[in-house]
């Protein structure tokens, strides 16, 4: 797109959310070009220095991307990581359901006036890690799947119901390179594991039930059950918007769980779209989401994609020294080098794309579904989307579902992987003992008054 964005056009976007990496904002304007879109704005850590985006691949992730096409030649990481996104995570997720979006160039200016103007709408805790990088000269739009344009693309005056799942890890890995130690692994989901580490912290307040096993189990009462965890407990991976704006869940930050006074707005927020008495609106909206969830069978391309991690991290990371060609430190530690020779014997080419692949799932277990809902009425005959049917209101639904958050992860973060690893498994095991041994002091204490 020729256009540049300058500091007046900041006041036509408005804060929609973030994450770790980008800043989120939607369109409030009325030029064509952006109805409809959002846009995503580079953050740099607070602490550390902006850069200007110029750092593209290092070597030896040009060994590890060099398949695919231009990836290693194109001049900034901005670039490539929307090439990774049309080349790799499309053909994997299909093309209709992933945007790989457009860029546009901003000024310097625009980009001051967003970090200005968002300022105090930003979660604190965000705010203290990361700002807009002030260097970036383009940022990324595409398509905000929180309203349902028309096919026209101008955006219709419909009540227009989005939800946002963020899913998680959805399967168990194989025993064979997981230490015995940590083969508590192989039978609890790395999503409950780490609740017990975020606990422990201080990050949340409330351990969530929410379990991806239940959401990608294929059975459609587990996955009811998983929405109904995910409204009691969002925290950051469930998010709900009316007409493009949020009703429920966190702004950026997470909401830890769900209060009586919020339900009870959320649930009269959702008039609009449900026709429910009062009372029975959220009951019937988780009935609509797991409904579409189940028929589009989409979350059976996500966990297939997240199951190219074939190894675990535990056997990747020796993969990982071998490529960047540095002595692995976790045979150094563990002081086990004959239990994972077969690992460092495997052939480069196998390596590269084992790790490869290992970080295309990462991709895959971070990524958000948004799944956008419009009631249809009667005479009402567009056919571009997908249906569902509510049976408890007599309601049929277009949804379209797409797949967000598709960040590229770099080659360096496979140490910092193992390492969260190591970390949340000893944390889950520790906690687990020491709710044994309360349990057996309890239960010491009660036999001893009995006799």
């Amino acid at each position: 797109m020729a256009v540049m964005l300058q500091a007046k056009d900041a006041l036509e976007w408005t804060y929609k959310g973030e994450g770790g990496v980008n800043l989120v904002l939607a369109y409030c304007g009325k030029s064509p070009d952006f109805v409809g879109k959002v846009l995503r704005i580079q953050k740099v850590p607070r602490n550390g220095s902006a850069y200007n985006g110029h750092s593209a691949l290092t070597t030896h992730e040009c060994l590890l991307w060099g398949v695919l096409e231009g990836l290693d030649s194109e001049p900034t990481r901005e670039i490539i990581e929307q090439l990774y996104v049309q080349q790799v995570m499309c053909p994997l997720l299909g093309s209709k359901h992933v945007d790989a979006g457009i860029r546009v160039l901003v000024s310097r200016e625009f980009l001051e006036a967003v970090e200005n103007k968002v300022l105090c709408q930003r979660p604190s805790r965000r705010v203290h890690d990361a700002k807009v990088n002030p260097l970036c000269d383009s940022v990324l739009l595409i398509t905000d799947h929180s309203i349902f344009p028309h096919v026209s693309g101008i955006i219709k005056n419909d009540f227009c119901l989005s939800v946002e799942i963020k899913p998680k890890c959805g399967f168990l890995p194989i025993l064979e390179f997981i230490a015995p130690e940590n083969a508590v692994k192989t039978s609890i989901s790395r999503f409950e594991m780490y609740q017990a580490l975020k606990m422990n912290q201080g990050k949340i307040s409330h351990i969530s039930k929410y379990d991806p096993l239940d959401l990608f189990s294929g059975s459609k009462d587990r996955v009811h059950n998983a929405m109904k965890s995910l409204l009691m407990t969002p925290q950051n991976n469930f998010r709900v918007f009316l007409n493009g704006s949020l009703i429920f869940g966190g702004l950026g930050g997470a909401a830890d769980c769900t209060t009586c006074m919020v339900d009870q707005a959320f649930d009269y927020a959702l008039k609009q779209v449900i026709r429910a008495e009062d009372g029975m609106h959220t009951k019937y909206f988780l009935e609509l989401v797991t409904e579409s969830v189940y028929k589009s069978g989409l979350l059976n391309r996500v966990l297939e994609v997240q199951k190219l991690d074939i190894i675990d991290i535990e056997g990747a990371i020796h993969l990982y020294y071998d490529i960047v060609s540095q002595p692995c430190m976790v045979c150094r530690q563990k002081g086990e080098k004959e239990r994972y020779a077969s690992l460092h014997s495997i052939p480069r080419e196998q390596s590269l794309k084992i790790v490869r692949d290992y970080l295309i799932s990462a991709t895959a277990k971070d990524l958000s579904m948004m799944i956008s809902f419009k009631s249809r009425e009667n005479g009402d005959l567009e056919s571009s989307c997908s249906t569902v049917y509510l049976k408890s209101t007599n309601q049929i639904f277009d949804y379209k579902v797409a797949f967000i958050d598709l960040d590229m992860k770099p080659l360096k973060k496979m140490e910092y992987y193992y390492q969260l690893d190591q970390q949340i498994v000893s944390c889950y095991v520790k906690m687990k003992r020491a709710a044994k041994e309360v349990d057996n002091r309890e239960s010491i204490k009660e036999t001893s008054q009995t006799n």
